[in-house]
């Protein structure tokens, strides 16, 4: 991957993982948001790539304004209005991954760009697994409240259509239900501590970040050179690696550094703000 210095001419394509790349706590620091709106006038594009699905994208994170955005961790993809990738769990496959969580007494979150789903005996749980995520990190709220806020509760998980499935709780390990599963799906532990080894997610092997970004990308005709991506999380490395300049958070897991060109600050220092400037992207 090159290296990108500063180049008014170019127009560049920069893709922002959202919890703690662009936002801290569910919430986007003011230099962010005044960061990205300066990129998109000085005629470069901002796209939000996150692992979040659509519906758990509140309002107050895309008040900046982006080109689209790639969510669900690479399952969706949106330029303008226009839907570029809306890959879904076959239905069958669908209905197994459900039975064999509810067979482990699983608590789980069923993610779709119009709704995330959660059947009708797991509310309960949820809320209580994520109420020990709130003692554990209380500024979390806001995140949680969004998630809370996009969930439809459903009588039968098994017919619902989804793109990923967050697992909150369970009686065994994520990696456990992957494998009892089967070889259709692949598994990422959980990003927040406090939810233990039961937790994390499981999705469609080769749906990652890096394929929503593709996808625009050649839509708009760009090369991977003129991408830039940031992102501070496991399921942040194949964006890193797709993009000409990969920038990791500081403080990341090594191995999100490790395949990153250079480091910013986090967003608890507005560190986008620096990064864009050493970037010419304002």
């Amino acid at each position: 991957m090159s290296d990108i210095g500063p180049d008014a001419s170019r127009r560049r394509a920069v893709f922002l993982d959202v919890d703690g790349t662009y936002a801290v706590h569910g919430a986007a620091p003011a230099g962010h948001v005044a960061v990205v709106r300066a990129a998109r006038d000085a005629g470069n594009l901002v796209f939000l790539c996150t692992g979040r699905p659509l519906s758990m994208l509140p309002q107050h994170l895309l008040d900046a304004g982006f080109d689209g955005l790639v969510a669900a961790g690479g399952a969706y993809a949106l330029l303008g209005d226009e839907v570029l990738l809306d890959i879904r769990f076959p239905a069958d496959l669908a209905a197994l991954t459900v039975r064999v969580m509810d067979g482990h007494g699983t608590a789980y979150l069923l993610e779709a760009p119009e709704a995330v789903y959660a059947a009708t005996g797991s509310v309960a749980r949820l809320k209580e697994a994520f109420g020990a995520h709130l003692a554990d990190e209380p500024d979390a709220t806001s995140v949680v409240s969004d998630i809370f806020a996009s969930v439809r509760v459903v009588l039968d998980a098994a017919a619902v259509s989804f793109a990923k499935v967050s697992v909150v709780a369970s009686d065994v390990s994520v990696w456990r239900l992957g494998t009892d599963i089967g070889e259709q799906v692949a598994v990422l532990p959980t990003s927040i501590p406090a939810l233990g080894e039961s937790a994390g997610e499981i999705f469609l092997p080769g749906v990652h970040k890096a394929r929503g970004m593709e996808a625009i990308a050649t839509r708009l005709g760009l090369a991977r050179e003129d991408v830039i991506g940031f992102g501070d999380g496991l399921n942040d490395l194949e964006m890193l690696e797709y993009a000409g300049v990969g920038v990791a958070i500081e403080g990341s897991d090594e191995r999100v550094l490790a395949v990153a060109d250079r480091t910013a600050a986090g967003p608890e220092q507005e560190g986008l703000v620096q990064a864009f400037a050493e970037l010419g992207l304002v």
